[in-house]
């Protein structure tokens, strides 16, 4: 066999190339990609080897070997190592949380025998070969801790807390269910942004968010002056039994959808459309309740169950009127959180269908993260001074 003495010399690595066509591939990648690991660590290091140097950051620490499969066959590197300076060589990062949970969830699917063959084309796409379930095991342990001290990070003050939630199917002993996914983002007292936590569970029962509500408050949360969510099923009851005087706003972007299915006719849908609108954009308290009180008077005889709906349940979508009018645009609905909701979508798409509740909540919680990463680099979310 043909060796590479001169990890440098390109002719050689192409005449062996053209001796042994794409059987050679795998040997030149091996060259190349020690090569550049060994003149990345250079560069971190600050110096040539053994070069004495007021610039020196650290010591070359050896070798560690480090076999991976490829597209091309199996390489078998020599990944350089530091001493006092942390350094892992960009040709072999992991790749982005996100989608190594992606990746992680594919192959828990694969390994455990439910993937079709569409399942194993996407995981031989992504991965370029096939796992084993030690692969797999050993992929997610490690996703699972750096994820969990996430998720269980403690908490401060926030000033406005949003929370929703949203399902993923999940398998479970056979049968497939509806997960669901709870998830709690706040306002700190500067304006920031921040991504607080998130909870799978195969209920969205009161016990699931009381539960998880409360895990907040162990974490620290503390100071919240106003919630905003939709009127979810067990939310209500769980929201007054831990934030029992906190003021909550019902998300003015469902109720108007909620309403929908009270009115008696599709003709009159975009009258009470821009009628409940009326409401929503009114100046101030005093206003929306004027505009209130017209619009349930003028479907009184015309939708009956219309009228009392929107009498009963549209004032809880008016809280946002005691915040400053600067804050009341994107405290109103959910629809921030909703955006997330549709990036996670995006995501989990590729999946479809998850093997188990660790799994979904392994991929959701990586993207919140590096969402909630992206959050603390990027502008503030609100001006959170008090003047009107």
């Amino acid at each position: 066999m043909t060796r590479l003495q001169d990890p440098t010399d390109l002719d050689l690595m192409l005449e062996l190339v053209a001796e042994r066509g794409p059987d050679a591939m795998a040997s030149v990648f091996t060259t190349l990609l020690n090569l550049a690991m060994k003149v990345e660590r250079q560069k971190v290091l600050g110096v040539e080897p053994f070069e004495r140097s007021p610039a020196r950051t650290g010591q070359a620490n050896g070798f560690k070997p480090k076999t991976i499969d490829t597209r091309v066959g199996r390489l078998d590197l020599r990944v350089p190592q530091t001493r006092d300076v942390e350094f892992y060589p960009t040709a072999l990062e992991r790749g982005t949380r996100s989608d190594r949970a992606l990746k992680a969830a594919i192959a828990e699917m694969y390994v455990k025998g439910i993937s079709t063959r569409k399942v194993a084309a996407v995981m031989k796409k992504l991965c370029g070969f096939e796992v084993s379930s030690t692969q797999v095991s050993r992929a997610a342990a490690e996703l699972d801790e750096e994820l969990e001290k996430w998720r269980t990070r403690p908490l401060s003050n926030v000033t406005y807390l949003i929370l929703d939630a949203r399902y993923e199917k999940v398998r479970q002993d056979g049968s497939v269910l509806d997960c669901a996914i709870l998830t709690a983002v706040g306002v700190t007292p500067d304006g920031q942004r921040t991504i607080l936590g998130t909870s799978c569970h195969l209920s969205e029962a009161e016990v699931h968010w009381r539960d998880f509500l409360d895990s907040l408050v162990k974490r620290g949360l503390r100071s919240v002056q106003f919630i905003v969510s939709d009127d979810h099923a067990g939310l209500g009851a769980a929201r007054q039994a831990i934030f029992a005087s906190v003021p909550w706003q019902r998300c003015q972007f469902h109720l108007a959808q909620n309403a929908m299915a009270h009115v008696p006719a599709v003709s009159m849908r975009t009258d009470v459309a821009a009628d409940i609108r009326s409401i929503f954009n009114a100046h101030d308290r005093p206003d929306a309740e004027r505009h209130l009180r017209r619009v349930v008077e003028k479907y009184a005889e015309s939708a009956p169950k219309l009228a009392t709906w929107v009498e009963e349940n549209v004032p809880e979508g008016l809280t946002v009127f005691e915040l400053p009018a600067a804050r009341r645009r994107k405290l109103r609905t959910t629809n921030g959180l909703e955006r997330i909701h549709r990036e996670i979508k995006r995501r989990t798409r590729v999946v479809g269908l998850f093997p188990n509740e660790a799994s979904v909540e392994r991929l959701i919680s990586a993207v919140l993260m590096e969402i909630d990463e992206d959050w603390t680099t990027g502008r503030k979310y609100l001006t959170m001074e008090d003047a009107e």
